[in-house]
């Protein structure tokens, strides 16, 4: 990467790393473009790249029995994915897909492993964010489990938001079922029922939400669970 390009790419966890190490991480990055449905990760497959987003975002999803998949983790410019790499093991725990199109930085295993070796401060970062999103992905489960479908479209559209950083969002009813494991009727419902109370607006797989604050509101615990996981352990180590 040239230089004057590497202020312009921005990711929440190399944006801290100390000014030389940064530059030296981001002279071994590519910057790509990231397609929408593009696929990243299968289960079982040989990680090849570690991923730092910086306007897209990436979903995290789990299969069961070979058909239906449930979201698990979003990742957008404030993580990676790729982090279990840290752990000494290059094969993807989870299925994952380009939700929001746009650009990141990608570095192939070796190079990335190389960093790690010479940057401390990379490792302290990494390792921070790495029991950030086994929290999150704790936290996504139970709340599949024990909350109901309105609430938790309402947590997703504002987690979505906070990463794609944009009002509108491009998603189909069918993304939606899969996304929050529910069949489409039930995303028709909670979606109409948001709209009703002039939440969001819904047509044609654009949703926009009107009015954020309400959306808080409707939403459950785990919206701001989630942000106190973050703030609480990466932010207040910087």
């Amino acid at each position: 990467m040239q230089s004057g390009a590497q202020e312009k790419l921005d990711n929440d966890l190399l944006a801290v790393l100390p000014r030389k190490d940064r530059q030296r991480f981001l002279a071994n990055c590519e910057p790509v473009k990231l397609v929408f449905a593009e696929i990243l990760a299968e289960p079982g497959e040989r990680v090849r790249y570690v991923y730092f987003p910086t306007e897209s975002l990436i979903s995290l999803t789990t299969k069961i029995d070979h058909c239906a998949s449930l979201e698990v983790g979003l990742i957008g410019k404030e993580g990676m994915l790729g982090a279990t790499v840290l752990l000494g093991v290059d094969v993807s725990p989870l299925h994952a897909l380009v939700q929001g199109e746009g650009l990141a930085l990608r570095m192939d295993i070796a190079a990335f492993n190389c960093e790690l070796e010479q940057c401390l401060a990379l490792q302290l970062e990494l390792k921070r964010y790495l029991f950030v999103e086994m929290s999150q992905l704790a936290q996504m489960v139970a709340c599949t489990r024990f909350h109901l479908v309105e609430a938790r479209l309402a947590r997703w559209l504002l987690m979505t938001q906070d990463r794609a950083h944009s009002e509108v969002l491009h998603v189909t009813q069918e993304f939606l079922s899969s996304m929050l494991g529910v069949r489409r009727v039930g995303v028709t419902k909670a979606a109409t029922s948001l709209q009703n109370r002039k939440l969001i607006s819904y047509s044609r797989g654009n949703i926009k939400i009107l009015d954020r604050s309400g959306l808080e509101f409707v939403s459950c615990c785990c919206y701001e669970a989630d942000k106190a996981i973050y703030a609480g352990v990466m932010k207040t180590h910087h």
